[in-house]
């Protein structure tokens, strides 16, 4: 039977994974084959229209948080009169209740908002793959008092666990409100890793691991924690988008961090100014716009990702 023919991303990372450790044989075929592997899976990713759209969305933001400053050319802190002003050639959003530029200010909370997005991601990934790894191996009671604790934090809304967290903490930075939506976004993560885990400590090759003497921590390290990684992956990216709408909410109801520039305290002081009604329009639309548009290209790669790494989905 001929070889299927390599697809264009798959052929070209194989060839680099290869080159870079040509050194030593062992390791560069290795290597080359997870460079085929993470070739073929960025192939299915961008033959899906929700994949392109959504990585393209990201990519725009990314190159935004890099060149803010060579798209406007007024300081995010500079006011004039402190006065409202319509859109204008000098302010082309209009200028806030202190005389600063609006688009200056929404570009520059492109970066805090997605540094929230991104660290809170972190903390809850690692909270919740570390507790769902562990308990769904261990298993019996002590299976069952981690469930419980997390069936705890799953039963409470997590808009009223973070503001009664954000309120003892006094959270008016960004890394203590990144704190307060890493540790109050775990347990949904904590819950998934856990039944993949029930399903694959069954299989036998976890049974040959453990009659050749594996111990606990290398079996969970070795054989499952890779199996579910596509699954955090994929759960991953729907978190960041849950974070970014959490800051805005915190922000929105005056919990937010206080020391940045985020989208979410743009509406909040938009809202605080009557922009809704008075104007400037653009004061409310503009950062709303950003976080509509920013969480709707991190869905878009969740379901793509979904869709890859479940085969189940994907289109034959």
């Amino acid at each position: 039977m001929a070889n299927k023919k390599k697809s264009r991303f798959e052929a070209r990372f194989e060839r680099w994974g290869r080159g870079l450790f040509k050194f030593n044989p062992h390791l560069s075929d290795k290597v080359g084959l997870q460079a085929r592997n993470f070739g073929r899976t960025t192939d299915l990713f961008l033959a899906t229209w929700m994949g392109k759209i959504g990585l393209g969305i990201i990519v725009f933001f990314l190159a935004v948080v890099v060149y803010a400053d060579l798209f406007v050319p007024y300081d995010r802190y500079a006011s004039t009169d402190y006065t409202f002003e319509e859109s204008s050639w000098e302010h082309p959003f209009g200028t806030d209740q202190r005389g600063r530029d609006i688009l200056t200010r929404t570009l520059h909370g492109t970066k805090a908002s997605l540094t929230v997005g991104l660290a809170a991601m972190a903390i809850s990934m690692g909270i919740g793959t570390g507790v769902g790894l562990l308990s769904g191996y261990w298993g019996g009671w002590k299976d069952e008092v981690i469930m419980r604790v997390n069936d705890v934090f799953l039963s409470i809304p997590w808009l009223v666990l973070m503001l009664v967290i954000s309120s003892v903490l006094d959270a008016r930075s960004l890394v203590t409100v990144i704190i307060v939506i890493g540790v109050t976004g775990w347990s949904t993560t904590a819950r998934i890793v856990r039944s993949q885990v029930l399903s694959i400590k069954t299989r036998q090759f976890i049974e040959r691991a453990r009659a050749i003497g594996s111990g606990d921590m290398h079996i969970i390290k070795k054989h499952i924690f890779p199996n579910v990684v596509p699954l955090i992956f994929a759960n991953a990216i729907l978190t960041i988008a849950i974070s970014i709408l959490s800051e805005s909410t915190l922000s929105f109801l005056k919990m937010g961090p206080q020391d940045v520039e985020t989208w979410g305290r743009l509406l909040d002081e938009a809202y605080t100014w009557s922009a809704a009604t008075t104007g400037p329009y653009a004061y409310i639309i503009m950062p709303g716009l950003c976080i509509v548009t920013v969480v709707l290209g991190f869905t878009f790669i969740g379901y793509a990702m979904d869709e890859v790494l479940n085969p189940k989905l994907r289109k034959r």
